[in-house]
């Protein structure tokens, strides 16, 4: 399902599913999936990404939204229209807002394969047609924080060079006790597990698990081994999202 006006939270996390890209690239889906259908306004969808030395995306075209990549092993080149050329390596960040239409490709850095988080994030109709942009940064770049019960590196949000046209919050957590997680009112989010296991409001959460979250709460998470999660939430913009291939209308 590629368009979808509604939305739904869930007692607890749903799995993601497989999807294999036409060029070969194989991909943990969040959501959209079957087993939940639906966008999670201002999201468009989320997914982990795995591509193989001899695999990648070749130059393409993208109009309508914002992309937030986030490596999690190895390297991934990325060349755009724009004249940028960047390598992004473990815990760096990119974010491209396509706007009026971008073209750009990627592939794994050094002949290694590697592993990245990606984010589509919708642009409001009154900002779809905005200039495309670029904008990077290193991990040593991203603020990291030891909070009660776990490590917090600020991928989007405060003090992070990252920032989009929606307002939002994307964490990376390593949890080593108990954490607590909270979405704002009015915003909409998820949680998506990377690596390890523990659990998420008494639930078993694992990698390549999903919590959507739909309303202001707050969300606890216990890590048994290593749990590391990303933390994503942002405000609606209250807009259809139709995605139509690499683009979103």
């Amino acid at each position: 399902m590629t368009e979808s006006e509604s939305q739904a939270s869930t007692d607890g996390p749903i799995p993601r599913e497989m999807v294999r890209h036409g060029t070969g690239v194989n991909s943990n889906r969040a959501f959209p999936t079957d087993s939940y259908p639906y966008n999670l306004d201002p999201f468009v969808l989320f997914e982990q990404f795995y591509i193989d030395p001899d695999t990648g995306f070749p130059m393409h075209p993208h109009r309508g939204f914002e992309i937030v990549s986030y490596m999690i092993e190895g390297g991934m080149e990325h060349e755009d229209s724009l004249g940028v050329a960047n390598t992004a390596y473990e815990n760096d960040a990119m974010r491209i807002t396509t706007g009026s239409g971008i073209r750009h490709s990627e592939f794994p850095a050094d002949g290694q394969a590697c592993t990245g988080l990606q984010l589509w994030v919708n642009l409001p109709q009154a900002v779809k047609d905005a200039d495309p942009d670029y904008v990077d940064a290193t991990a040593d770049m991203l603020p990291t924080e030891e909070q009660d019960g776990a490590t917090v590196t600020t991928v989007v949000g405060e003090g992070s060079p990252i920032s989009l046209y929606t307002p939002m919050e994307y964490l990376d957590v390593s949890v080593t006790d108990a954490w607590t997680w909270s979405v704002p009112a009015e915003w909409s989010g998820f949680l998506y597990g990377v690596a390890g296991s523990g659990t998420v409001e008494g639930h078993s959460f694992t990698d390549g698990d999903v919590l959507p979250v739909t309303d202001a709460r707050s969300v606890t998470l216990r890590g048994n081994e290593s749990l590391r999660v990303v933390a994503v939430s942002g405000r609606p913009h209250g807009e259809s999202i139709r995605q139509r291939g690499p683009y979103v209308l």
